[in-house]
């Protein structure tokens, strides 16, 4: 299956960036690998807009019942208890989560409220407030403990300028991104507990 890179349409505004972008939309913010968390510039998402149509012909379509045959197991930091996790099989992303498992589990026993239980993997659901689909319809995202989770609809009392905050310690944002994962807590609208693969957004730059 091919698709075009550009529609052709420019200054989009960033509703449409979100909910009917083209392939190259996706790479209009830049990943800030590397970076001090810190409050990011007005409505810069990096790998928050998706070409809908590129995830489902690669992950399937989860109304369809696609994605659930893709799915398979993870232990979830067995060492604490973590539980199994529903992930997809494809491009490799459950051996990337496997991954970020085993080196999680050997961090010291501080980290683990971050992470232990998890808020969730798969879900056939779009992102709240948007008709854009949630990477978790594809079973290709996982959110980390709730309890320590921030995310812009919870914590602004004005929707449109969130406050960023976060409380996640950057060394499990740096082992999610070695497995090719990015964090939702570089996003203006943040998502601290959220990690997703997205890996075409680390490419040379770990």
């Amino acid at each position: 299956m091919k698709f075009r890179i550009s529609d052709g349409r420019t200054n989009k505004t960033f509703q449409e960036l979100s909910e009917r972008p083209d392939i190259d939309d996706m790479f209009y913010a830049r990943y800030p690998v590397g970076a001090e968390p810190i409050q990011p510039a007005k409505n810069s998402d990096p790998g928050r807009v998706r070409f809908e149509a590129l995830f489902v012909a690669m992950y399937g379509d989860c109304n369809k019942s696609d994605v659930t045959k893709n799915l398979r197991t993870v232990n979830w930091l067995p060492k604490h208890g973590g539980g199994k996790i529903a992930i997809t099989a494809v491009n490799g992303v459950v051996s990337a989560l496997e991954n970020v498992s085993r080196e999680l589990d050997e961090m010291p026993d501080q980290f683990v409220k971050y992470l232990v239980p998890t808020g969730g993997t798969y879900n056939c659901r779009r992102i709240a407030g948007s008709r854009a689909r949630s990477m978790h319809a594809y079973g290709a995202a996982i959110d980390i403990s709730t309890k320590f989770a921030d995310y812009w609809r919870w914590d602004s009392t004005d929707w449109t300028q969130p406050r960023w905050r976060n409380r996640i310690p950057i060394e499990i944002v740096r082992i999610f991104e070695k497995q090719g994962f990015i964090w939702g807590g570089y996003w203006y609208h943040f998502d601290t507990m959220h990690f997703e693969y997205r890996p075409e957004l680390l490419a040379g730059r770990l």
